[in-house]
């Protein structure tokens, strides 16, 4: 997704856009006003490595522990190293924007000597991808890997229309469907649609087990083909384990994932437009603000909210007949860290991590639950605040504007390329832009430990703990090792059983360290 850099609008319009921008931190009406008008004036102008080696296997016990640990940055080494209240907005801290060290890890997913072009394929798989963009993504990905192991031809998968986002989206709107056919033409064969002397013919069925390994596929999908020629996967997500793998295999899922999905030319031209007058305000944070309707009703987090919002959530979470879990006790929800922060609680979060108010933030969000009555105070703390709707004019964003998945693409870019990336839910969007961005050179991303805050929080609201140093350190120094350096994928939660343990794993694409990284001799990064 490499952003393409255009030559910057010159003369008059340039320098009145950073007049403008100057302005920021005088005030938040004066920021916001300097900002939007900014981006209108931009908006106009712009319509106008070394040989890697593959790392030793270590032992488990305390080396393998101490692996899935991060490295803290050595900027933030010490919590007394730098200004914790916050530089002032004349003077911004730079050190808050420095890369995690990349410890010489790069990219590393070609195939073994031993890998083969595809078999003689014996069927053909058909797929259903259930779930919103960045879950669909996962699960095509998942998909390529099964085909390789079943010697099938992939037929292009159809993407989930029944959500609740009901997005009628085909495949090809979403993502560059060329490109996906030709960069997997060594691994899998892949075709747009069934041959027409198979499109009645009967089709095996099959809900794939979860998390399941290749011998589940081999011994017990495999000898479908000798009944049928068509396997349908009727639902598509979390049907590869994360964990132990053949090593072709997990790096075929990387090819996939980072790689041949990319995203269909129109969304990438734009999302790449948007990233260039995000950058245009210097370097920015990405917001993955998870604070929308369909969020809060699944996870049954409504603090703060009015009854009435609090009922409305709760009736389409009773509704909504695929998820399974009705009653829900908000307060037992956040104080177990289940709940994505509210908007309020970003702006303290990003304030005590000592980003100053003329800090640059794009929202990367769908419509926020109760609009701008939860926005208000975020928007205080950061006037220079930006989504896809400010950044892009109404006409550039109608080809997009009624298809969730592809007004969600958009964000997914702005995110991936943003100096700072900060989820504030760990939902499938977070993981997805967090491996991204670890595929991207170990960008800086900041995993709010939301248990931990949320404790801290309610000290403020209840009076037992002010904002400014101490909260300030104290927030810092829990997130020294939350910032997206490289280590090994963590495993499941001690003590968790059956499902409940491969639910508790990292996610494979959050992050595939050590399967599609090595580490190479020279020291350039």
């Amino acid at each position: 997704m490499a952003l393409r850099r255009k030559g910057r609008s010159a003369g008059r319009r340039a320098a009145v856009r950073w007049w403008l921008l100057s302005l920021a931190g005088t005030g938040a009406a004066v920021t916001a006003a300097a900002a939007l008008l900014a981006v209108a004036l931009h908006v106009s102008a712009s319509a106008s490595s070394g040989a890697p080696y593959r790392l030793a296997k270590q032992p488990r016990e305390a080396e393998e522990l101490r692996w899935e640990q991060e490295f803290a940055p050595p900027q933030l080494a010490s919590p007394h190293s730098r200004k914790l209240d916050g530089a002032t907005d004349d003077a911004p801290d730079k050190r808050l924007w420095l890369p995690t060290p990349s410890r010489r890890f790069v990219p590393c997913v070609s195939p073994s000597l031993d890998y083969k072009r595809p078999a003689k394929s014996r069927g053909y798989l058909l797929v259903h991808t259930n779930g919103g963009l960045n879950q669909m993504r996962a699960g095509i990905s998942d998909m390529v890997a099964v085909a390789r192991i079943l010697n099938a031809t992939l037929i292009i998968p159809e993407l989930d229309k029944k959500s609740f986002w009901l997005d009628k989206s085909n495949f090809s709107d979403v993502f560059d469907e060329e490109h996906f056919i030709w960069s997997l033409v060594n691994d899998v064969k892949v075709e747009k649609k069934l041959p027409m002397e198979l499109m009645k013919a009967p089709k095996s069925v099959r809900h794939f087990k979860s998390w399941s390994r290749v011998d589940y596929y081999q011994d017990e999908i495999s000898p479908l083909w000798e009944h049928r020629q068509v396997i349908r996967a009727a639902k598509s997500d979390s049907r590869l384990a994360n964990n132990f793998l053949p090593p072709d295999i997990q790096k075929l899922r990387c090819r996939a994932f980072f790689q041949a999905l990319r995203y269909a030319p129109p969304i990438e031209a734009l999302g790449n437009l948007l990233v260039e007058r995000m950058k245009s305000f210097g370097p920015y944070i990405a917001l993955h603000l998870r604070y929308e309707k369909d969020m809060l009703a699944f996870s049954g987090c409504t603090y703060g909210l009015s009854q009435t919002e609090s009922d409305e959530l709760a009736s389409i979470r009773k509704n909504t007949t695929y998820w399974k879990v009705k009653d829900i006790d908000p307060s037992e929800q956040r104080s177990d860290g289940h709940c994505p922060l509210m908007p309020k609680e970003v702006g303290m979060f990003l304030s005590a991590l000592g980003y100053p108010s003329s800090t640059p933030v794009y929202i990367a969000a769908g419509d926020i639950y109760g609009g701008e009555s939860h926005m208000v105070e975020l928007q205080s703390r950061f006037p220079i605040l930006m989504n896809k709707e400010k950044l892009a004019s109404a006409e550039e964003l109608r080809p997009f504007s009624k298809y969730a998945s592809q007004m969600a693409a958009l964000d997914y870019i702005v995110s991936v390329e943003s100096d700072v990336f900060i989820p504030s839910y760990s939902g499938n969007m977070a993981r997805a832009v967090a491996g991204h961005r670890r595929f991207h050179g170990h960008r800086k991303t900041v995993i709010p430990d939301r248990k931990a805050l949320v404790r801290l929080f309610d000290k403020v609201g209840s009076g037992l703990l002010n904002e400014g140093d101490v909260l300030s350190q104290m927030i810092t120094e829990m997130h020294r090792k939350r910032q997206g350096s490289p280590r090994k994928r963590k495993g499941p939660v001690s003590g968790t059983k059956g499902s409940d343990r491969f639910r508790s794993e990292e996610a494979f694409y959050e992050n595939p360290l050590p399967d599609c990284f090595c580490q190479s001799k020279d020291d350039y990064s």
